[in-house]
């Protein structure tokens, strides 16, 4: 399958639009003992829980928030080991299960802003795009079809295409694709994705129009 790609705008944020909300804030206020009924703002209720965090022991703290957003996908013993290691190591890039790296980046930068930098700053990468589809190509777009096509745009040092070589040709399932791009949403006729920095940085990129042809895993 073809497709030309036209990038608009490659964009690099340290946090996600909406990744907390009210509800997300007055849960984590309780968790803190620091329950305020009376605030219903969602900008107000930030700024007070970020007062309730600094106001923890920060691998505390990280314990507490992992343990509200992650206990059906970890175990106490992996909250408490990921609660340390925030600490030093970029966990949201670093950590073996992929498809956890959204919510970990999401975490880490609510008690990155909380602690004014005691946690390592992690970045996000936001890419505004026109896809074309060529002849019979597949016309929705998926995130593989995106991510497949994009890799041919990054520079070859990128670790997308060093660790997934056999799944971007088409030689085995690419699963890990819906993991590695957190978010791809249609907007008229444009498209925008998000994934991480680690993933895909503004700086790999070569062009800003290209043509993709990809191929599929097809099992005998």
């Amino acid at each position: 399958m073809k497709y030309t790609i036209k990038i608009h705008k490659i964009s690099t944020v340290d946090d996600l639009e909406n990744a907390w909300n009210t509800k997300d804030y007055k849960e984590l206020l309780r968790r803190f003992d620091f329950t305020n009924d009376d605030v219903n703002d969602s900008k107000e209720l930030r700024e007070l829980l970020f007062m309730a965090i600094a106001d923890r022991d920060p691998s505390e703290a990280a314990r507490i928030v992992l343990d509200y957003k992650l206990s059906d996908k970890m175990n106490e013993h992996q909250i408490d080991s990921v609660s340390y290691e925030m600490l030093v190591d970029k966990i949201s890039e670093e950590y073996p299960r992929i498809g956890l790296h959204k919510t970990l980046f999401v975490i880490n930068q609510l008690l990155y802003k909380a602690f004014n930098g005691k946690f390592p700053n992690t970045k996000a990468t936001i890419i505004d795009f026109d896809i074309t589809p060529k002849a019979n190509a597949d016309e929705t777009i998926t995130k593989e079809i995106a991510l497949k096509c994009f890799t041919q745009n990054l520079d070859s040092h990128n670790v997308i295409i060093r660790l997934f070589e056999k799944q971007l040709n088409g030689e085995e399932e690419f699963d890990e694709a819906d993991d590695i791009i957190w978010e791809i949403k249609k907007n008229e006729n444009s498209y925008r994705l998000i994934t991480s920095d680690y993933f895909m940085s503004p700086q790999e990129f070569l062009n800003e129009e290209f043509e993709a042809k990809i191929t599929f895993f097809a099992e005998d």
